[in-house]
């Protein structure tokens, strides 16, 4: 078995072994993983936090010994905590790194990406936050524009807000919303949930293809055109632009 980390700002994890192929996730500065396959120019790769698999370009990652991987699972999740910051190498050249970026071995301003060095001064996120935190994060991204397969402010699917602000608090969801709906505690009503709580909705066949997180007062933060606030009640999302419904009500899970 191979194992790779992340060296850059953000990477294309695409369905296939090709530029042109639909982009599927995104891999972010400092996310290690398993090397499922590799060919000449391409990696088929399994993320460790949420083993989502996807391929990505070989000149994007840096191979990394088993060792190293198990380190890096035992070691404690800490990530990047504003909206766009930078990592410098030890020849001051500068990396931007997202919101959500993971910080190895971070110490006294110091981190490791395999045997490179990196100096960090920025906001630092870890460990489990209050449930109440959950909105506050997903704050974060409001205007953030719609991309499938996005992970980032610059561009998020809805998904990956749910996954992105879950992480940022230090809880773990899946990748896909169908993914995210096998998890957590199914409730009967809107009125039993609590902010933070997911939203699930369904299309005409009956799979989940939607996910927002519940604001108090019958309110949802989505992704939808980018990331916004709607109502929702017990048919599903009412856009408060277009006035009129736009994604139907399948479930309702508590996380946490």
């Amino acid at each position: 078995m191979q194992y790779g980390i992340c060296n850059l700002s953000i990477v294309s994890l695409r369905f296939e072994s090709s530029d042109k192929s639909e982009m599927v996730s995104q891999v972010l500065f400092g996310e290690y993983f398993k090397v499922l396959e590799q060919r000449k120019k391409w990696s088929r790769i399994r993320l460790a936090f949420d083993n989502y698999e996807g391929w990505i370009d070989n000149k994007q990652y840096l191979e990394i010994n088993e060792d190293l991987y198990i380190n890096l699972s035992k070691n404690p999740l800490k990530l990047s905590g504003e909206l766009i910051d930078f990592v410098s190498d030890e020849s001051q050249n500068l990396t931007p790194i997202p919101l959500g970026a993971s910080l190895p071995f971070i110490k006294d301003g110091t981190l490791m990406i395999k045997d490179n060095y990196f100096k960090f001064d920025g906001c630092i996120l870890e460990g489990e936050k209050d449930k109440h935190r959950l909105i506050k994060m997903a704050f974060s991204y409001v205007n953030t524009p719609y991309l499938w397969g996005g992970k980032t402010p610059f561009g998020i699917d809805c998904s990956g807000l749910t996954q992105m602000v879950y992480k940022l608090c230090g809880y773990k969801l899946l990748r896909d919303a169908s993914q995210q709906a096998q998890q957590g505690d199914v409730l009967s009503f809107i009125e039993e949930s609590e902010p933070g709580d997911l939203a699930f909705f369904d299309n005409d066949e009956g799979d989940i293809v939607h996910v927002g997180i519940i604001m108090k007062d019958n309110y949802i933060i989505h992704a939808h055109g980018k990331v916004r606030i709607d109502r929702l009640d017990h048919s599903g999302i009412y856009n408060t632009d277009t006035h009129r419904h736009t994604h139907k009500l399948r479930v309702i899970k508590k996380i946490i």
